[in-house]
């Protein structure tokens, strides 16, 4: 028994330690650093992501570079973790600090090289970071919702490299226009702009509505095109009798009793109808379907209505 070898860990895995394992780290998150870095910067060009599928990306947004290519180092992947990171926290800024982070490694392999203890070194780092934080304080502006030319330096400052440069200047404006109607107490919440997409146009056509934007059609041509001083009824159920979920079977025997079922729906989406109207609307947005006889209803009465409308528009 004292003879038979002891198996800690399976034949296919590989075991690097000290100086091996220093080096092949490093050397990992530097590759990733400078796949990044020709991005940055006014001269930073993009790159072409071809997936195993065949699609193609064109970006130089870091970190969607890196989300995209299909890292299996450790090392590296911690890399790729910095610029999500970042991305979450700042939403910008994603190369530079992989970047940075690449430039750290690169100079504590010259510190390994000078015998200096791992430890020591990333408490240098620690040290060099606090300080970093008391000069970055002392030469930061506080910057209120009043110092619109700041804020447009900001935003351009922030697109540029993302395909917009040429329409930065309109863009700009838009944003802080944006961000002003939704600001409150100096929070802001992201959700409450909505960015709607429409195809055929050129980006130098932006323009920022104030109100909402639904990108659906009124259910009926009969029904209005435009209304004015709308009462809107926003409704969560369908305008429509569901068919029963189990199967079902009703006998008619008489044609009376034929019209007396049929004339039952149209009763029951006609009260609904009235309901609507009796509130005073004029516009209903529902979540769910419209019945087609609804539809005539309102029609005839002069509603706009829509259907299928998102639950997050609603809201």
């Amino acid at each position: 028994m004292s003879d038979k070898p002891i198996v800690l860990m399976p034949e296919d895995i590989q075991r690097i330690m000290g100086k091996d394992a220093q080096r092949n780290n490093i050397l990992a998150a530097k590759m990733v650093s400078d796949m990044v870095k020709t991005t940055l910067g006014p001269k930073g060009m993009d790159k072409m992501l071809v997936s195993p599928t065949g699609g193609i990306i064109v970006t130089n947004d870091g970190v969607t570079i890196l989300e995209e290519m299909q890292i299996e180092h450790p090392a590296a992947k911690m890399m790729v973790e910095i610029a999500k990171t970042q991305e979450a926290e700042a939403g910008d800024g994603t190369t530079t600090a992989v970047m940075i982070a690449g430039k750290l490694l690169e100079n504590a392999e010259k510190l390994l090289d000078m015998k200096i203890h791992p430890t020591i070194i990333t408490k240098g780092y620690r040290i060099a970071a606090e300080k970093s934080k008391e000069i970055l304080n002392d030469i930061a502006l506080r910057i209120t919702k009043n110092d619109e030319d700041i804020l447009k330096q900001i935003a351009m400052t922030a697109m540029t490299g993302k395909g917009a440069e040429d329409s930065r200047e309109s863009f700009a404006e838009i944003i802080i226009s944006a961000l002003k109607q939704v600001e409150n107490n100096g929070r802001i919440d992201i959700n409450d702009i909505k960015i709607e997409k429409s195809k055929g146009e050129g980006i130098q056509d932006t323009e920022l509505i104030l109100g909402m934007v639904l990108d659906k059609q009124k259910v009926s041509s009969d029904m209005p095109n435009s209304v004015h001083n709308a009462r809107i009824c926003l409704i969560d159920f369908p305008i429509e009798l569901k068919n029963p979920e189990i199967q079902t079977r009703i006998s008619i025997s008489t044609p009376e009793q034929l019209q007396a079922f049929l004339e039952q729906e149209e009763r029951v989406i006609k009260e609904i109808v009235d309901k609507i109207k009796m509130s005073g609307a004029n516009v209903v947005f529902c979540q769910k379907g419209i019945d087609d006889f609804a539809n005539y209803l309102f029609s005839k009465e002069e509603i706009y209505a829509c259907r299928r409308v998102a639950r997050s528009d609603m809201e």
